[in-house]
Order: C-alpha cells, then structure tokens, then sequence
C-alpha cells in the first residue's frame, strides 16, 4: 500500500510503498476515502522537518533537554547515534480520516466489513491506503452524510473538547482568537450552543468565513474593531470565555485574552500559541485558565486506545470516542457546517506537491483533503441521488367557489424589504384585491406595512389569521427558515399559498409540505420564482420559437458580496446562498428548456462560494449556472444565452434581449428595445397570475410538480458538493 512519509532529518517528503497492516483484535482494517490535512499541526511539522539542525532545536526546546539529560547519562557518542537515527528515519502524517471496514479483528461487533466509519489518532488514522484502528478510536458514519465530511471528524472532536473545556452557557459571549481550521469550528460549535462569538484573526478572508458561519463580528486582534463588537455586546463587561485556536510566537493572543475577558471569565488554550501570561492582568480579573487536552478523556491513555477499555459513561460523560460520534452528528444534522471549510480536494498521489503548494504559500487553505480511489472515494463512488417526492392528492379539495365580482382578501405573513418593495406595491392598488391581515412577530413593524399599504388589520397572532375564513390566501414573505413550516401550516388551513423562494431548505422541509398536500388536499401553491413572468423573457422565449434539438444554456448570475451582518450570512439557520436564491435559476432554466432535470452536477471554487452547476434534462439539453460573489460590482447580475437549432437568445440582465436565427433566407434576428424603466423581472404579471388563479380557482401559475422538482434540483446542489459527484434526481412513483 502507499503512505505518505517524511524524514524528519532532511525535510523530504514522500509517498512511499510499504506493507500494508495487518487486522489485529481489538480493531478494524480501514481502507481510506478521505483523509484530512491538519493545516496548522502538520504543516507546523512539515515546516520544522525542513529546518537546519539549530532551528530544530529551538523549535523543540523540549526535546533539546532530553538530549542533554542523555549526554549526563549516556555520553555524547552513543547519544548522538541514538538522535541521529531517529531523525533519519521516516514518520507518519495524518490523524482525521474517513473509510470503508475492510476486515474486523476479533471482539469487535459495533460495525462490519463495508461500513462507512470516521477514524482518529496520529497512530492510527495516518495519510495511507489502509490502517488499523482500535475499537476507541473510530465510530461509524450516520446515514446520508458524505465522506469527506465525516474525515473532518478528529478535528471536530479537539474543536468540541476545547468548547467542552470552556462550559458554555447559553447567552454568553465568547472571544475566539485564532479563525483556522480549530478556529472555525469553534465558532459553529458555539453558535450552536446559544453563545455568541467574537472572532480574531488578521486574515479578513477568514474573519469573513466565520461570520458567515455565525460570528456576531470578526476582525483583525490588533484593530480596535474586535473590542468594540466585544464592549456591544457585553456592555463593556467582556467576554464570558476566550479560546485560543492560534498558533505561532507572538504572545498577542494570551495579552487579548486578559484585555477582552470579563472579571473571572474563562480562558481555553485550544492551539500551540506562546503562553507568556502577563501576572497583573490574569490576577486582577482572577482569570480561569485551561488547556484542552487534544480529542477528550481517553488520549494518551494506552488502556483506552490500545486495548479498548472504554470510560463509565457515569463518571466521564464525554471520551475521545464520544465527542467523536458527537461531532458526527452534529455534521449530519447540519449544526456545524465543514463544507464551507474545504479549500482543495488532493488526489492521494498529489500529496507531496499539496504539501510543498501548502508550506510555500501558494495555497491558501483552511482544510485540504486527500482523496483516495477505492469503494467510497470519488473516483469509484455510486452516483448520489436526491429524491423528487411525488405529489399525491388522495382527494383534490375543491377551489373555493366565488362571485366574479367578490374581491380576494389576502394577508402577508411578513412584511420586509422584498415583500414591501416588490410585493405589496403591485398588489396595495389592484382592483379586486383586498389587503386584509398583515402578520409580522414586531407589533411596530405590522403597524409600518399596514400604514404604508393600506392593510385592514395588523396583528402577530398567526393562529387567527390561518383559522379567519375570510382570508382566501395567504403570502408567506419571512426569512427562509421559516417557509417550509408556515406553508404547510396554511395549506392545511385551507388556504392558497403564495411563499417566496425557497420553498424548503432540506428534503425533510419538503418531503413536510407535500405531507400536508396529501393531508388536506389542498395543492394550490405558488413559489416566488418570478423571472418566467418577465415580459422581456417571454417574448424572447416567443420570439425563440420550438426546437427540435437539445438546447445548451449558460446562465452568469453575478450575485455580487452581501454586506456584513446580513441574514443571508446565517448559514447555519437560513441555508446557504445557493439554497436561498438559486431556486430562481434552475426554475428559469427548466420553464425556457420545458423540462424538469434529471440531473445536477455541482462544483465550487476553493476559498468563496462561486459555484458551477450543471443541470442535465431529458432530452439531453444542459444548463449551466455560474452562481459567483466576487466578480465586479459594476457588472449586470444576470446574463444568459440559450442555443438550439441554429437560434442564440440572449438576455442582458432583463433589459435587453435578443434572438439570432439562421434561416433560409438569411439570418434573422430581433432584438427588443432598451426598457426606458427599471427591470422588469415579473413580479407584477407572477402576483396578478396569482391573484387570478385565485379568484377563479383555475389552476395554479405553476404546476405543483415544478415547484418541487426545482426545489429538490436546487437541494441536490449541496449534495453535489459533498460527495463531488452528478447527483440524480430520482422521481418517486406516485
């Protein structure tokens, strides 16, 4: 088998040709998926292996007086064979990995050949094609999370112990000092908790990262930017507890620590930072210092991690083992989110030059994978797939019957800056329409809409305004958490759904919405995907004309940077940017294409959130969405061209449009005029179809089995990023 290796006297790195180990009792035989390159410990390693013999010594201080102690004892020749050997010889790197039982040693009944598990241990979860692990130190995968995600799973576990060793509260504040790889996990870990975190780091792509996992507000630890977020929100008192993820010789972070803690309050050292505790500082707030011993109870302890014996639950809640399977699951319920942490994926026999790119600076990285072929590496893996629930109604509720001449009273549940600027205003003058029931969760920010609009009634009691029989429907405009929830609690009140996108943030949100399609009945619901009511669009569409043969689409969407303390960046609670807005896309793609996909294949670019994804239709059309932060602010936020046939449509950020044809009699081609106002993207024409649908009981703008198959095409876009591979949507039989 192959690992990587490194002789720690001359620096040289290698992927080398060894035997592959045995399976021993007590443990399992693991062939690895994905490993995890520790960017602060193992390039630390890495970094000193290349030193002169001086700079290793000052780096180890440690070591250096074991070599003296040696010399008293041993004299300085045979001291000297003795180092000299051990530094020329090869050493191990990796300790986070995740793959496949290969075998199982004896006493072992947890887990079989075949399972996927998360290992640990520098000893035992090594870059290389097979290890052996002991029972301690691997726990399986929960079903559905990806592999790559589960190697992050030993880092996971020294994040969560050093959290553990700080004993969060809920409504605390915390500093933490340090937004690398430990850092970042950090400040999910305590998001989750209820705690809010103050990030430090000079990075500012890293300060931006964790705000974008949950940090109130990072800055650099020399800025006066990081003491003011801290005096906010403490009112001057300082944080509850500082946890120190950084490393490095500066003395900056510990000096931090005792300027921002609170009178008592708890300091972590989580990293390898210098620990020059300044006396008067620590002493006059009585500051509690404690270090975090690696993954949890159980390390170093040879019983525990070499002959299996595990800790009473009763007396250590929380070993290695445990914080592991813990970490797991928080990944697999989406609390923590590792995704965003990728920088690279490495093929395994890249590892030499991913290493030289990542000690000489040329890759800026957070967490860098290696990735092996093998049953659940990416080059061998199954396809993943989402599944497209079916929409069954068992017995189709009648419209409601009404008078032509009988007006529709609607009511908003929400009213913010989409609803009251692309909403409302089409909708507070149009004949036939009543504002009934405006309902937001602030009495101040109902009493605005209802003023600015012209709303009956203002309220925050949601539970009246779904059992009120006068209200004919219902427009759910709140932040994306919430969509899925309060869709399907006013479908089955009876009532017609208008909900912004997206319609659901998980499967599980979905599959909940179309239970209550099925409970009630009651199928009439719209998704805000707006644009395919663009009057521009669809007379391009018009002007297009039908095709015979598939058709390419590209479609540039030039999202821009959101600014610092949206919502949008509370990925934890909201979903991703993608999840939240990209449903608009894909539902673009499919109305032009005339399909729903059957197919979605996603990438992203290392270190941002600008994604190519590339929807596949039955016919053999493609779609490809180019979903980009950082291109110029300057720049129109969405371009498309769609190509079949000999014909090019093109749209130009809903301003102009035009379509080139090659006909017989020379090419054709139409091209609109420049609209003298703003975007028309189709908001108007998509509430008055609403409206309609409506008042008449006709159908639905939309077809119900379009809004889900966007939704689950838009789902599946994450999905695709976790494992690397097409995902396929399968249809369920209805």
């Amino acid at each position: 088998m192959k690992q990587v290796v490194q002789n720690y006297r001359s620096g040289e790195l290698s992927v080398l040709d060894v035997p592959a180990p045995g399976c021993k009792p007590g443990g399992v035989l693991v062939r690895s998926a994905f490993s995890l390159i520790s960017t602060g410990t193992e390039l630390m390693k890495v970094s000193e292996a290349g030193m002169s013999m001086l700079g290793k010594a000052r780096s180890r201080p440690d070591q250096v007086a074991k070599v003296m102690q040696s010399v008293a004892t041993n004299g300085l020749p045979a001291t000297y064979r003795k180092v000299m050997g051990k530094l020329d010889s090869y050493t191990p790197l990796g300790y986070s990995l995740c793959g496949v039982v290969e075998q199982v040693g004896a006493g072992v009944d947890d887990v079989k050949a075949g399972d996927l598990v998360a290992c640990a241990g520098n000893e035992h979860a090594l870059h290389a094609e097979l290890n052996w692990v002991p029972r301690n130190l691997y726990v399986p995968v929960p079903d559905g999370l990806a592999p790559r995600h589960a190697a992050f799973g030993t880092v996971g576990s020294i994040a969560l112990q050093g959290v553990r060793q700080g004993e969060p509260q809920l409504g605390e504040v915390a500093l933490v000092i340090g937004l690398g790889l430990i850092g970042q996990l950090v400040v999910q870990l305590l998001t989750a908790a209820g705690v809010r975190v103050v990030g430090a780091d000079p990075d500012p792509a890293r300060c931006e990262l964790a705000e974008r996992l949950g940090a109130v507000a990072c800055g650099d630890p020399g800025s006066a930017a990081v003491a003011a977020a801290v005096a906010e929100l403490t009112g001057g008192h300082g944080v509850d507890q500082v946890y120190l993820a950084a490393g490095g010789a500066s003395n900056q972070p510990v000096e931090l620590a005792a300027a921002l803690a609170r009178d008592r309050g708890r300091v972590v050292d989580i990293g390898k930072c210098r620990l020059d505790l300044p006396w008067n500082a620590y002493y006059e707030k009585e500051l509690d210092v404690r270090f975090s011993r690696s993954y949890g109870p159980g390390r170093y302890d040879p019983e525990y991690e070499l002959e299996g014996r595990d800790y009473p639950i009763g007396y250590v809640r929380w070993t290695e083992r445990r914080n592991l399977a813990c970490f797991l699951d928080l990944v697999s319920r989406g609390r923590v989110d590792v995704e965003p942490l990728i920088s690279h994926i490495a093929d395994f026999e890249d590892a030499v030059e991913t290493y030289r790119r990542l000690k000489d600076g040329e890759s800026k990285a957070v967490a860098v994978l290696f990735r092996y072929s093998g049953p659940e590496g990416e080059g061998t893996a199954q396809a993943p797939a989402v599944a497209v629930p079916a929409v069954r109604v068992e017995t189709r509720a009648p419209a409601p019957s009404r008078p032509v001449d009988t007006p529709v009273r609607l009511a908003f549940v929400g009213a913010g800056n989409y609803a009251t600027s692309m909403l409302l205003p089409h909708l507070a003058q149009r004949e036939g329409v009543v504002l009934s029931t405006v309902v937001t969760t602030t009495a101040l920010s109902a009493a605005n809409a209802q003023r600015k609009f012209g709303f009956a009634r203002a309220t925050t009691d949601l539970d009246g305004v779904l059992g009120d029989p006068s209200i004919d429907a219902v427009f759910v405009v709140t932040r994306h958490s919430s969509h899925a929830d309060l869709t399907r609690r006013a479908l089955l009140a009876g009532k017609t759904v208008f909900v912004e996108k997206p319609l659901a943030l998980t499967e599980d949100e979905l599959a909940g919405v179309l239970a209550a399609v099925t409970e009630s009945g009651n199928d009439r619901l719209q998704v805000g995907f707006n644009r395919r009511f663009s009057p521009l669009l669809r007379e391009a569409k018009a002007r297009f004309g039908t095709r015979s043969g598939p058709a390419s689409l590209r479609y540039l969407v030039n999202a821009g940077r959101l600014q610092h303390g949206s919502w949008y960046l509370r990925q934890g609670t909201e979903g991703s940017r993608f999840t939240g807005e990209g449903g608009h896309f894909v539902d673009t793609a499919s109305w032009l294409l005339e399909a729903d996909p059957v197919s979605v294949y996603a990438v992203a670019a290392a270190g941002n959130e600008d994604l190519q994804v590339v929807l596949r239709y039955p016919d053999g059309s493609t779609a490809t969405i180019s979903y980009v932060t950082t291109g110029a602010s300057g720049f129109p936020k969405e371009t498309m061209d769609l190509v079949a046939d000999g014909k090019v449509l093109k749209l130009d950020d809903f301003v102009r449009a035009s379509v080139h044809v090659d006909g017989t009699a020379g090419r054709k081609r139409w091209v609109s005029s420049r609209l003298p106002k703003a975007r028309d993207k189709g908001q108007s024409n998509e509430v008055a179809a609403f409206v309609r649908a409506v008042r008449t009981g006709g159908p639905m703008p939309v077809p119900l089995e379009s809004l889900v198959a966007t939704t689950a095409a838009t789902l599946a876009v994450r999905t695709g990023l976790a494992s690397g591979a097409p995902v396929t949507l399968a249809r369920a039989a209805r």
